[in-house]
């Protein structure tokens, strides 16, 4: 009997989540809101990054893609000396930023990429970790679960860009996207156990949840680090592309991804990552009653009335996502 209620129970908190997240995936938070960072273009994106000391002191910020590529948001992590570190400021304007997308119903398609050359993120920063007492660093490390949390949370699909280094929280934030592309020289894994720590960030979670129990035990209890190559062997990413001249071979690979997924129905996409991702915590009856609520949030909707006239009128759909 303790089993079924403690299955009820995580059914229960199932639900409660998801009703938040169908209210997100309907966009009933779609309202204008401030950015809080500029509209900025790819090139206005090198030069911020090669600047040095930022004026502003902006280690993270949004470039919204225009014309065919509306609604293609990228998160561009420009730490450089630190090598896209996990420090305090860090952490503090991704939190801001993605706080900001989870309440813009405009954005179809999120891609998390490096300005870095050669790095997507180093892990933590352990400077500053150094500098924190004990408690100091269980309630950073608390924050940064927290932070991936909430990027998982995203309703809208995100996908990571890793042209580089992915280690440890990289990783981890890396495992909190929907979906990972690499390139063939890419460096991943949870490198914690060699720093006498274990994935604090999400790490020791996520990686079984995409890799399998036995190749994630591996991992973790080795510390070892994986090509883009293998990486996508064992199913740690879901692209993996060699490297090009100018270093952005992933990136190129998630924009073309993305742009995948963009013409596809939003309100739809989104509540297919709701589906499957509450349905992957319950069991398979439960997870089939969350698809059907999800279903039925999709019936009414104007989109759906367009893909079925798109389909009798043999002509691509044209979704507005309402």
């Amino acid at each position: 009997m303790s089993v079924a209620r403690g299955a009820i129970r995580r059914t229960g908190r199932a639900l409660t989540q998801l009703s938040v997240e169908l209210m997100a995936a309907r966009g009933v938070f779609a309202r204008p809101i401030k950015r809080l960072f500029p509209r900025v273009s790819f090139t206005q994106t090198r030069s911020w990054c090669s600047d040095g000391p930022f004026a502003d002191r902006a280690e993270v910020r949004l470039s919204r893609l225009d014309d065919e590529d509306n609604g293609i948001v990228e998160v561009l992590m420009c730490r450089e000396r630190a090598r896209n570190s996990l420090g305090h400021v860090f952490v503090g304007q991704m939190r801001e930023l993605v706080s900001s997308l989870y309440r813009d119903a405009a954005v179809r398609v999120v891609i998390f990429k490096s300005l870095i050359p050669g790095v997507f993120c180093a892990g933590a920063d352990l400077k500053e970790r150094a500098q924190m007492s004990n408690p100091e660093a269980e309630l950073f490390v608390h924050g940064l679960r927290s932070l991936m949390n909430d990027i998982a949370a995203l309703p809208m699909p995100t996908i990571a860009a890793v042209d580089g280094f992915a280690l440890g929280g990289g990783l981890e934030l890396a495992l909190a996207c929907d979906l990972r592309t690499a390139a063939h020289s890419a460096q991943m894994g949870l490198i914690e156990t060699t720093r006498g720590l274990l994935p604090g960030a999400g790490g020791s979670q996520r990686l079984p949840r995409t890799v399998g129990f036995a190749i994630a035990k591996e991992l973790i209890f080795t510390g070892r680090r994986v090509g883009g190559e293998q990486a996508a062997e064992l199913g740690l990413v879901n692209r993996s592309v060699p490297q090009n001249q100018t270093g952005d071979a992933a990136h190129k690979e998630a924009l073309s991804l993305a742009r995948e997924i963009l013409p596809q129905a939003p309100i739809a996409v989104r509540m297919a990552k709701v589906a499957m991702n509450r349905g992957a915590e319950v069991d398979i009856s439960s997870g089939m009653a969350i698809e059907g609520m999800c279903y039925a949030r999709l019936i009414p909707t104007r989109d759906r009335q367009e893909g079925m006239a798109a389909f009798i009128e043999k002509r691509p759909p044209r979704y507005i996502g309402e």
